[in-house]
């Protein structure tokens, strides 16, 4: 009965029968007795708030939207007693913002943020880290006909068929001014992961339309920021940087864009981070690279070209190195072996679609079903992928970070089995480590 009673459409009536009936019973129910009767809504009609907030230990929630006040986040469950300043989150964002390029949208901000709580003379404080960041260059004008039309492939009718209204200027969320609350954010977890274990997470153009950077190319054991940074796109590699920067520029007079790929890699990573089944650490870094915008694929290790391999060519084979771990003599896996991290290199790639406006004329259809065309307008980048290198350096950072801190919390809260587990200990000596 109960079953086939919540199935019916809700009735007002019915609530407004309760609400009397319980006005009566408190009115006739002695003082020592009280009697609250409270209409249950039926579950279908409860909603919960998603799609703003990633991690369970280390919580992140962005806010914010490309052409409002401001954008920005608020980090939850940061280790307390950490050395921590806007210095820290502002170096990465530099390498995240518009206008630093010419292949880059020409759309001038500084992305200077400003901490206003969770630190307090220089040290976190174990609650939640506020950060904003202005938005100072808004053109909103700019949007005026994508109010009308949408663009195509765009997020602008999706977000119509969800939410049944949107923010017309600069596509709200959906615009990757949001992805300064993750770079902000991964900074912090990159400095933690950083300290407590000596993890380096480096990310890199690897392809540009079509031009691809040869996997052997780069040496993953002794690869250095500054090489990645050397050039505008972010390709470590002289030659091919030199050859991705024409391939953008070539489209970026013509109004057109194209994609590209960013490669990134994770060293020093702590051994078993991840857990089986649903939340295996490749498809928590999946999860977390393809929530980025313009996101279109994810590989890690050998990826789909593993497929072309037998299981006698695949195997990454153990051995015993000169400090007495557990090592694999090749890196097929990516680090990451059921679902936990093996103390490898983790390596995975992601692929960016071209971005979505562009100043050509294309067919769309406007807000009221009619078919039109649109030349969009407004400031964006020819290919993201450069400015992308950063964002996925957050967002892995924010993954690892999160399962640094459930693994601690459930294999190290008693003394581990030494024959097969590592102690987690921060690589900080004692007298390094503030109070």
């Amino acid at each position: 009965m109960a079953s086939s009673l919540s199935t019916k459409p809700f009735s007002t009536d019915a609530l407004s029968a309760f609400a009397s009936l319980n006005s009566d019973l408190r009115s006739l129910s002695p003082g020592y007795l009280r009697l609250s009767l409270r209409p249950r809504l039926p579950k279908r009609l409860q909603i919960q708030a998603a799609g703003s907030t990633y991690g369970n230990h280390f919580r992140v929630t962005t806010y914010g939207e490309s052409h409002g006040g401001g954008v920005g986040c608020v980090i939850d469950g940061c280790p307390p007693r950490i050395p921590l300043s806007e210095a820290d989150m502002q170096v990465d964002l530099d390498r995240r913002r518009p206008g630093q390029s010419r292949i880059t949208t020409p759309r001038k901000e500084t992305d200077t943020c400003k901490i206003f709580s969770g630190v307090s003379e220089g040290l976190t404080t174990g609650t939640p880290i506020h950060v904003f960041v202005p938005n100072t260059d808004q053109r909103g004008n700019d949007y005026s006909e994508m109010s009308l039309a949408y663009r195509p492939s765009h997020a602008d009718a999706t977000y119509d068929m969800k939410y049944g209204v949107r923010s017309v200027q600069g596509g709200g969320r959906s615009s990757a001014r949001e992805t300064i609350g993750r770079v902000a954010s991964g900074a912090v977890a990159k400095k933690i992961l950083k300290d407590f274990s000596g993890t380096e997470i480096l990310a890199y153009v690897s392809q540009v339309h079509k031009v691809v950077l040869p996997e052997d190319v780069i040496d993953h054991d002794t690869l250095m920021l500054h090489q990645i940074e050397s050039n505008i796109v972010r390709c470590p590699d002289p030659e091919y940087a030199e050859k991705m920067i024409a391939a953008i520029d070539a489209v970026r007079v013509r109004g057109d864009s194209v994609g590209g790929v960013v490669t990134c890699i994770v060293r020093n990573c702590p051994r078993g981070l991840g857990s089986p089944v649903f939340d295996k650490l490749e498809a928590e870094l999946a999860k977390a690279v393809m929530s980025l915008p313009a996101t279109k694929g994810f590989q890690f290790g050998s990826g789909f070209a593993g497929t072309f391999l037998t299981g006698s060519e695949h195997n990454d084979e153990f051995y015993i190195d000169e400090h007495g771990r557990t090592r694999t003599r090749t890196n097929r896996s990516g680090g990451i072996q059921g679902g936990i991290s093996n103390g490898e290199i983790i390596n995975m790639r992601i692929a960016f679609k071209p971005t979505s406006t562009i100043g050509k004329k294309q067919h769309t259809v406007t807000r009221d079903k009619k078919e039109t065309e649109l030349i969009a307008r407004g400031r964006h980048d020819p290919c993201v992928v450069p400015r992308a290198v950063p964002m996925v350096e957050a967002v892995v950072a924010l993954v690892l970070v999160d399962q640094l801190m459930a693994q601690y919390a459930q294999c190290n809260l008693f003394p581990v089995n030494s024959d097969l587990q590592e102690p987690m200990v921060p690589v900080l000596e004692p007298e390094e480590v503030p109070f």
